[in-house]
């Protein structure tokens, strides 16, 4: 299975909600850092992909609240892929604080679009070619 780190994501006070709590809008931001950076560690990269005519729109988003973080808190997002991407890619998120208290757990479904139909496809041969090291067919 492939999983990546993404670390010291400074929470901004922008971030916080009225009781000093991040807002819990923002960490479908978070997720967003995380699985942009964990593909980029296998350099591969949203914009080429767009730029190849394929979007990745997110199809589902859920989250688990357990802890909050708060202003100035440095998060880790941990990011793990269970299986390989088909027409859909699954994501699933923790993210700890400095402390390495659990705050967050979540995943999201995005599929793979064709830009010009706006039709569901498969994913990105070279995504599956950096992705398939990390697990046994």
């Amino acid at each position: 299975m492939f999983s990546y780190e993404v670390k010291n994501i400074r929470v901004r006070y922008a971030d916080t909600d009225q009781m000093g709590y991040v807002y819990y809008g923002n960490y479908a931001r978070y997720y967003e850092i995380g699985r942009v950076e964990a593909l980029r560690s296998l350099d591969f990269h949203y914009k080429a992909m767009e730029d190849a005519g394929v979007l990745m729109p997110v199809y589902e988003n859920r989250s688990r609240y357990h802890q909050p973080a708060r202003y100035d808190d440095l998060l880790t997002i941990l990011v793990r892929l269970p299986k390989l991407p088909t027409a859909r890619v699954v994501f699933e998120y923790e993210i700890h604080n400095q402390k390495e208290e659990l705050l967050n757990t979540g995943e999201t479904t995005l599929v793979f679009q064709r830009r010009d139909t706006g039709r569901l496809c498969q994913a990105p041969e070279g995504l599956l070619e950096k992705l398939s090291p990390y697990y046994h067919q």
